[in-house]
């Protein structure tokens, strides 16, 4: 056993691996190792392509600066949602919410409490946050998660999205909402008006989300784009209409890979508590706004770095109309074909370029969302002798050894301080990954018992850090609307159960590249070959080896799934850590309004220890005072000063964002509260001035 063992880990530091646990002693030739850190500089990293995107004969976009151009008025046009709200309406201050009115969820995800559904422990709508709302969950000793709990609650700050109405029509004219009928709302209402519903969990940044393999909290936007829904190969009813050379349009299956930007993007503006009133299509959405010019309502600077050549002379708006963008940016064959694409309810048949609006919204917002790349923070800077940034002070460097000593970098690494990143950052330049390491089995709970440690298997990127109890949001650990495990880590022990059974997802699981493969604590006459073993494990087939499907179905029904327990469940996406300082509240549930609190969390171990906690990793620190304030002072350093300033790839059209209500009529209804409004100016390539400031962190934006 030692010597399998041994071999096992001698060929593991051969290859680049990622994973929860897995430290990157191998740099790829643009990365910058910092000391003995598993991050790299992000300068000259370069984005996973999406063949056939913009590359190729047959690409789909045939003018990347148009497809640019129409993806960024689609992020910040409040014409795309249903009553106002526009995708930047969640992601306006470096790329996340810093809202503090009627930000408040009430925890329907709460499996095991009904009552949570319509019930606030903090405020409830249209509450304003206040400092000492915060952190959600509060011990007598804020170092020790076994001291008494003083507070806790399953409410999540998110953001605040759209009423609660029922899709009748598209407004073709006029200020762009739709047609919608106000329906009963028992959990957001202010006496008797409707209050805008908040979203279930909080919204991450979209900076540097270009690199992510998935993207969502709890991974369901798929890294295969299909053109119409978050889903990827999950979703049997996707397609693309495409037109051949006689014109005539025919339904596609189109799998675009590494576009997991464009499968989260197609997902909010039909979202209910989101963007859109219940029952809308992208069909519908396309009809409204094609005609329309794109942000006609809102200021353009005249210095936006992608928008101001188009801007129109009045300074609303562009000079252009969506339907042009588009013929502009996307190839012929996806918007001037003929055929029967349906009809809306009113019996006016749908137009090609409405059938396929879905795939030109997700793939141009994700072209824009490729240019906000944050790479020039001072972590990013040159290394000195002494292994360091040049610029860092004594703290900033003693705050790096304690986050590098504390493990902080084994979940938060790579050139983002993420481990959910693209595992094809990790490609030698010039070479593409035979495999992608995205499940692994590894060392990281503890046993049912307490006692030892659990071999877990785990989607890498996910963590279960007991942010709150499991049974409040299940994360990975939940199913897609066609009932398939969201966790690639879920379909693969039900093909291990059932070998005839496909993954929901084309992803590729080998057992000899498990860290801690099935050869270690299963008997051989319980293993079988593995068959999807191949050319890779060649040499190592004693690793090459998976349970029998009669011993998955023995272990599955254990307590715990036996020696395959799985760590999924209440698991989340590793966020970012770059521009951390500016993204807050954090975690999933926005429980936590500073980087201190954040650093209180770790340091305590977790608010809880749910039962796949990954407990080799976050565990009780027993940090200084002095450890604290420099380990925030080093988490400042990911900060980039164009993000701060709103500076050029950042800058932006303006934005009127619903922040709260006030009395008044609002015209949209009698039955819904009049809207309060933040106003988001219009910043060009130099940023913001010096009146307005720099964009501060959410708890400066807090009353006491």
């Amino acid at each position: 056993m030692y010597n399998l063992e041994t071999k096992h880990t001698a060929r593991r530091l051969s290859r680049f691996k990622l994973g929860a646990a897995a430290i990157s002693l191998i740099m790829p030739s643009w990365a910058l190792a910092h000391g003995n850190i598993n991050a790299q500089t992000l300068k000259g990293v370069k984005i996973p392509e999406t063949p056939g995107l913009v590359n190729g004969k047959t690409a789909v976009v045939v003018d990347q600066a148009a497809a640019v151009q129409l993806g960024k008025a689609l992020f910040w046009d409040t014409q795309v949602g249903s009553d106002g709200v526009a995708c930047a309406s969640c992601h306006f201050h470096a790329g996340a919410d810093r809202r503090t009115r009627n930000q408040l969820g009430s925890g329907i995800l709460h499996t095991s409490d009904a009552a949570s559904a319509s019930t606030f422990a903090i405020g409830g709508p249209d509450y304003e946050l206040k400092a000492s709302d915060f952190p959600l969950f509060r011990f007598e000793y804020p170092w020790d998660k076994y001291s008494k709990l003083l507070f806790s609650t399953d409410d999540v700050v998110a953001s605040a999205g759209a009423f609660r109405r029922q899709f009748n029509e598209v407004n073709e004219t006029g200020d762009g909402h739709d047609l919608c009928e106000t329906q009963t709302d028992d959990i957001h209402h202010i006496v008797d008006f409707n209050a805008r519903q908040a979203t279930k969990r909080n919204a991450p940044t979209v900076i540097n989300a270009a690199f992510n393999f998935r993207n969502f909290w709890d991974g369901r936007a798929n890294n295969l784009f299909n053109g119409a829904s978050a889903f990827g190969n999950r979703d049997p009813n996707a397609g693309v209409w495409v037109a051949n050379n006689g014109g005539k349009a025919k339904k596609k299956q189109l799998l675009l890979k590494n576009a997991a930007l464009a499968s989260q993007a197609v997902a909010p503006p039909l979202d209910m508590m989101e963007m859109s009133c219940q029952g809308r299509t992208f069909l519908e959405l396309g009809r409204k706004l094609l005609d329309r010019r794109p942000l006609e309502t809102q200021q353009v600077h005249p210095e936006d770095s992608v928008l101001g050549s188009v801007r129109d002379v009045s300074g609303n708006g562009l000079n252009t109309s969506y339907g042009d963008l588009i013929k502009k940016a996307f190839a012929k064959k996806f918007w001037l074909g003929k055929g029967d694409f349906g009809a809306s309810g009113s019996g006016v048949p749908y137009s090609h370029m409405e059938a396929n609006f879905a795939f030109f919204f997700g793939l141009a917002i994700q072209l824009y969302e490729n240019t906000l790349i944050a790479d020039q923070t001072p972590f990013d800077d040159a290394v000195g002798e002494d292994g360091f940034p040049v610029g860092y002070t004594l703290q900033q460097k003693n705050g790096l050894a304690v986050f590098q000593d504390a493990h902080c970098s084994n979940c938060h690494s790579g050139p983002t301080f993420s481990a959910a990143i693209n595992p094809e950052v990790y490609a030698p330049p010039g070479k593409k990954l035979s495999y992608y390491p995205l499940v692994d089995r590894t060392v990281l709970t503890e046993q049912g018992d307490n006692f030892g440690v659990d071999r877990t298997l785990v989607d890498t990127g996910f963590a279960d850090t007991s942010v709150v109890p499991n049974d409040y949001d299940p994360g990975l650990g939940g199913t897609d609307p066609f009932g398939n495990p969201l966790s690639f880590t879920g379909q693969y022990l039900a093909t291990l159960a059932d070998p005839k059974k496909k993954m929901a997802d084309p992803v590729k699981i080998l057992s000899c590249e498990l860290g801690d493969p099935f050869v270690i604590d299963f008997l051989s006459n319980e293993l079988i070959a593995d068959k999807r073993g191949g050319g890779r494990c060649k040499g190592y087939k004693k690793l090459s080896r998976t349970p029998s499907p009669a011993v998955v179905k023995a272990e599955l029904q254990k307590p715990d799934q036996g020696r395959l327990s799985m760590a999924v469940n209440g698991a989340f996406k590793i966020p970012t850590l770059r521009n951390i300082e500016l993204t807050g509240p954090y975690m999933h549930n926005g429980s936590m309004k500073s980087l201190e609190e954040v650093v209180e969390f770790y340091d305590r171990g977790g608010n809880g220890t749910n039962r796949h906690h990954f407990a080799t990793l976050v565990f009780q620190q027993g940090f200084t005072a002095k450890e604290k304030a420099d380990l925030v002072a080093f988490l400042k350093t990911l900060t980039d000063e164009r993000v701060r300033w709103e500076r050029a790839p950042f800058d932006h059209p303006e934005l009127l964002v619903p922040q709260g209500h006030e009395d008044g009529v609002n015209p949209l209804g009698p039955d819904l509260a009049k809207d309060r409004f933040l106003q988001v100016p219009a910043v060009g390539r130099s940023g913001r001035t010096v009146e307005q400031g720099p964009l501060k962190p959410f708890d400066s934006y807090l009353e006491p």
